[in-house]
């Protein structure tokens, strides 16, 4: 591994805790190149939901380059696009009532985000955006500005503007009413909050710690901003295409957002891909307002479709992953109750799902655990306090049980010593 430490830059993380140089990988396996196998239960950070190298979208994906089809086409028309644009009306935003335009922002989760501030921007002339704490919405420096954690936003170098954070859901334990803070700051003339274009907001917050808001909470939030003439942009990039359930990560809650970001797991296969989408009176964009090289990679729009057409003609998925979490939850309270002492939480929603420990140290030593065991997890929040699971959404259920012996065989070795 001496050309990783030698050529790669010291910004790498994941490489640290999982130590092994991976080769191949098929469903939700990971083979390092001795040929020894390792249970994911991280998903290419959400961007594997169907698993690796899904049988079904290879072929779609092989089947395409065979034939020379386009690879890279900027925004011209394209048949792969074509295809992408019918199936999505005909198997998501159609069957949901959702009335949608897409725009096609760049390749990754902070395209689609940076490209909703903007939009939101353009369309009310105000600057000011309301996040959440604990939020994380990507990298670059408009998502940054609107992300929680302290050590991302460090790394900017500039000051982070034009952005205002509020109470999660819970953030206070139910101390206070929902939006007391929120809705006080916006009717007080003399509160010093500038009015808001946009807030931006996670159904269930990944990276800031598996918090998944109530259904109602969300629901208030969305009546608030119709009150107050706010656009609703939800960040679905990690949270969408089915990994609390729905399709959507709003949808329980009945809610339909001016604005909504999706990458991630919506290329199926891994390649990149991000869409904004947008109700049809926000396309105030001027032609090439907003553009990008890489805003249209056709292949990644063939297996999106057929990811599309595979596993969202049905609520088969949708069951089995609502079914599988629930397994999930039951186990985590298990362990919760095993160790009365350590203070656990189990948290989550769907095949989102965590145990929050009383430290980072703790959580991590949980994760090193199953990865000497041959499973891989990663650590989310504030101070790296929850042990983290996101598998397949197709992961099997003697896969799903492996993987949960292992994290209760890994809790009891780091809480017993």
């Amino acid at each position: 591994m001496e050309i990783f430490s030698k050529l790669e830059s010291e910004v790498r993380s994941y490489s640290r805790g999982w130590p092994v140089v991976f080769d191949r990988a098929q469903g939700s396996m990971l083979y390092d190149e001795t040929g020894k196998g390792y249970l994911d239960f991280f998903a290419g950070a959400g961007a594997l939901n169907y698993g690796h190298n899904n049988p079904a979208l290879k072929q779609a994906l092989i089947d395409y380059i065979a034939r020379d089809g386009v690879t890279h086409a900027l925004d011209m028309f394209t048949v792969a696009k074509r295809d992408f644009l019918e199936t999505l009306q005909e198997k998501i935003l159609g069957p949901r009532e959702l009335d949608y335009k897409v725009v096609f922002p760049g390749p990754g989760g902070a395209n689609a985000v940076e490209a909703a501030l903007k939009l939101a921007r353009k369309v009310t002339g105000k600057e000011s955006v309301i996040n959440f704490t604990n939020a994380f919405h990507g990298m670059t420096l408009g998502a940054l500005s609107v992300t929680g954690n302290s050590m991302k936003r460090g790394g900017a170098g500039v000051p982070l503007v034009h952005a205002t954070p509020m109470p999660y859901d819970k953030y206070f334990d139910g101390a206070y009413p929902d939006f007391l803070y929120f809705e006080r700051l916006l009717e007080d003339s003399g509160s010093g909050l500038n009015e808001p274009a946009a807030v931006i907001v996670e159904a269930l917050q990944g990276e800031g710690g598996i918090n998944a808001a109530r259904l109602e909470w969300l629901k208030g939030l969305s009546d608030l901003c119709q009150r107050h003439n706010i656009l609703l942009i939800l960040d679905d990039v990690q949270m969408g295409c089915g990994r609390t359930g729905p399709f959507f990560s709003f949808e329980d809650a009945g809610i339909k957002p001016d604005i909504v970001c999706l990458s991630k797991s919506i290329g199926g296969y891994g390649l990149p891909l991000a869409l904004t989408l947008i109700k049809p009176e926000l396309d105030v964009w001027e032609p090439g307002e907003h553009n990008g090289t890489f805003r249209g990679i056709n292949p990644a729009f063939v297996t999106a479709a057929e990811a599309l057409r595979v596993y969202w003609s049905d609520d088969k998925l949708e069951q089995s992953t609502r079914a599988k979490g629930e397994r999930i939850a039951s186990v985590f309270e298990e362990i919760v109750q095993a160790y009365p002492e350590a203070g656990l939480v189990a948290k989550g929603r769907g095949l989102a799902r965590g145990i929050e420990f009383a430290s980072g140290e703790l959580a991590g030593s949980v994760c090193g655990e199953a990865f000497d065991r041959g499973l891989l997890m990663e650590t989310s929040g504030p101070d790296g306090e929850v042990m983290k699971l996101l598998p397949a959404l197709t992961i099997n259920d003697a896969e799903l049980d492996q993987g949960l012996e292992i994290i209760g065989e890994s809790v009891r070795a780091v809480l017993t010593k």
